[in-house]
């Protein structure tokens, strides 16, 4: 009994250690470098073959879309980086008042909605312009009577008197916002009851409307601001730079814009430096920088905090590859290298960034084939064979 005891004890750490040590050598594969390849792993179609290679012919990296292109030298330039805000671009922004007081009536267009020039926006009804649209009106009559009859009839005086009265009525009307044409209709008859006092403000511009601050029943006096309109697609950005930093930056200067952490195309935008502060910020003590940036399809918006990267000196030629080139796998920035069928992937170091380019430090070297497109599919095939799909044994 106790020797059959032992013998099963003797087997019990036998299976022990042999567990241990299947576990320990699972421990230290997964602890191995990211793409280990294995020796017996199998392919699956022409895409995934051992782990950390992906196998794709010419043929089927252009039906799954992956371009390549050389690693090559690339003239970057330096920049300076700076904290920034998007504002309204004041050149391409107008406010809709009226130039009489009245009440609201009708409204036509809402907050962040898209008007073109000449849409109508809001009515008002005023009795100060129905006062003066009756007058034009009469004025009109007096001087249609009085040029019929001619100036052999009519006294000089009076002849001159009546054309000048209809001119003035007529333009003060004009001047309280009232449209050439409907001026015209309003004066084409006689009918007095057209002197309703009704007209509408119509946009100035193309454009967004930014505010509309007011209520129908509202009265408004001359002057106030009903609404805001502004042509988002050139829009202005303010930036603060160091008086050393901006002594290297010049009017129409590139400059590249990125909101939030920049890992989406959406996140960028590009511009030009349009005009350089001159006076220094005495709490900041920083100098400020307006540019202007192509916003295309309303992406960024008036009061978002941006980062600016301003173009300033030279260009420098340095090794460099596509950033859409580049992923993260493991704790390493990556490059998919070609090597005839297979696509490798690559630790690389990054330097600094430039527009579409990031420098290469170290690597690959010049003239190496890389993958420049469909990086995300790359990079989940080897992923996924990491995982153990597609492998029998």
């Amino acid at each position: 009994m106790v020797g059959g005891h032992q013998m099963k004890h003797s087997k019990l750490i036998l299976t022990t250690a042999c567990v241990f040590l299947l576990g320990a050598s699972a421990l230290y594969t997964a602890s191995f470098p990211a793409f280990a390849q294995e020796e017996h792993a199998e392919t699956e179609g022409d895409h995934d073959g051992e782990e950390g290679i992906v196998e794709m012919d010419e043929a089927a990296r252009v039906k799954n879309g992956v371009k390549t292109a050389y690693v090559s030298f690339q003239s970057l330039v330096d920049e300076i980086t700076a904290p920034g805000e998007v504002v309204l671009n004041q050149y391409k922004t107008s406010h809709v008042t009226p130039r009489i007081s009245g009440q609201i009536t009708k409204r036509y267009a809402k907050l962040g909605q898209h008007v073109k020039r000449g849409a109508p926006l809001v009515s008002i009804t005023s009795v100060e312009l129905a006062q003066a649209q009756g007058a034009a009106i009469m004025a009109s009559q007096e001087w249609q009577r009085v040029r019929a009859l001619g100036q052999d009839v009519v006294a000089k005086r009076r002849y001159f008197e009546a054309q000048i009265a209809a001119q003035l009525t007529k333009a003060k009307i004009a001047a309280y916002g009232m449209p050439a044409k409907a001026v015209e209709k309003l004066l084409a008859g006689s009918d007095a009851s057209k002197a309703n006092g009704n007209f509408t403000l119509y946009a100035g511009q193309s454009g967004t409307v930014m505010k509309d601050e007011f209520v129908i029943g509202e009265i408004v006096e001359p002057g106030r601001v009903l609404f805001e309109i502004s042509d988002e697609s050139k829009a202005w950005v303010n930036i603060k730079l160091a008086h050393d930093d901006a002594e290297h930056v010049e009017i129409g200067a590139s400059i590249r814009i990125k909101v939030g952490d920049g890992n989406r195309q959406a996140d960028w935008k590009t511009g030009e430096v349009l005009q350089l502060g001159h006076q220094i910020d005495e709490i900041t003590r920083t100098l400020s920088v307006r540019a202007q940036m192509d916003n295309a399809g309303d992406k960024f918006h008036a009061g978002q905090f941006i980062t600016a990267y301003i173009q300033a000196g030279s260009t420098h030629k340095v090794l460099a590859v596509p950033i859409a080139a580049v992923t993260f796998m493991e704790g390493q920035d990556i490059v998919f290298v070609v090597e005839g069928n297979e696509l490798h992937p690559t630790a690389v170091k990054l330097g600094q960034k430039r527009g579409a380019w990031a420098e290469i430090e170290s690597g690959v070297s010049a003239d190496t084939q890389i993958a420049t497109s469909q990086i995300f599919l790359l990079k989940s095939l080897i992923l996924k064979s990491k995982m153990g799909e597609g492998h029998g044994h």
